[in-house]
């Protein structure tokens, strides 16, 4: 199942999504509540309202997607350098004779503000940052509170899959030492455009992703290559935290941003990013000078 966010009516929906068909799911009696898809984890679809969902009347009018979750329970939870060939490379650009291979998974956060929806703009203040740099990532949703979570169980907490592109501002990431400065800037975080439901993604590690930007190929890689895997991250998270339904953990990056470049291209206004992931689909960015 496809599970998306649209505005609708002055506000917004959760949406149901088959083919080419996106269905508002507050047009059901009864779901008013579903502003966004976190009210469907909560409250899931009944078998009922799913079938009158299949059978409704689709949005006729160009659809403008949000993020499918509005408003995570925390701010969206990222891992850094969790496959092998990026954090080569970013030790390259560093300027290192060697990469430092993780043991342990890195964690950091962007803001909720960061989050723009499938089709959104990718702000480029020149301001802020002149080294713009893209990064596909596979996201993960958590269904259901959860806390020390044994790694055999912790699909078991997945309510589904989305896509999500870690934006980063490369100059003030290295410029401030830590990473949550230069990666949370408003509309760094697209993300969409739904969620694929964890039924029919039954292993999270056999995903190809891919990024493009002008059509030109940036990153191709697989799931299969993160250090720590879904299972891993989701039950190290979560030793001493509480995951909630609703909660964003992006997976990180494979090599191929611009910053491990010989001759880095870094995102500039007029851009188009795409990020393809197996299974979920396409998420696109144009990137856009802020006015």
């Amino acid at each position: 199942m496809k599970l998306g966010t649209i505005a609708w009516n002055g506000s917004s929906t959760a949406a149901y999504v088959v083919g080419d068909k996106v269905i508002p799911v507050r047009t059901l009696s009864g779901r008013n509540d579903a502003i966004d898809v976190t009210a469907l984890i909560t409250r899931p679809l009944s078998a009922g309202e799913t079938a009158q969902l299949a059978q409704g009347k689709p949005v006729d009018e160009p659809v403008k997607w949000l993020p499918p979750i509005l408003r995570p329970p925390k701010n969206v939870l990222c891992v850094g350098k969790n496959y092998v060939e990026h954090a080569k490379e970013g030790a390259k650009a560093e300027g290192l004779a060697k990469a430092e291979i993780p043991t342990a998974p890195i964690w950091f956060s962007k803001p909720h503000t960061a989050l723009v929806g499938e089709g959104g703009a990718i702000v480029h203040d020149a301001a802020f940052t002149q080294m713009l740099d893209y990064e596909a990532e596979l996201a993960v949703v958590i269904a259901r509170s959860c806390r020390d979570v044994a790694p055999e169980r912790a699909l078991d907490y997945v309510f589904g899959y989305t896509i999500l592109n870690d934006v980063t501002a490369r100059d003030v990431q290295q410029g401030r030492k830590q990473w949550f400065r230069g990666k949370s800037a408003d509309t760094y975080a697209p993300c969409g455009p739904w969620i694929v439901t964890a039924d029919e993604i039954p292993d999270p590690q056999r995903l190809a992703v891919r990024t493009t930007v002008n059509g030109g190929v940036r990153q191709n890689d697989t799931t299969a290559n993160m250090i720590f895997d879904v299972r891993t991250l989701i039950a190290d998270l979560s030793v001493g935290i509480t995951l909630e339904a609703g909660d964003i953990i992006a997976t990180g990056t494979p090599a191929g941003v611009a910053w491990g470049m010989d001759e880095p291209k870094y995102l500039q206004p007029g851009d188009e990013v795409v990020v393809e992931i197996e299974s979920i689909g396409h998420l696109h960015s144009m990137v856009t000078a802020r006015g």
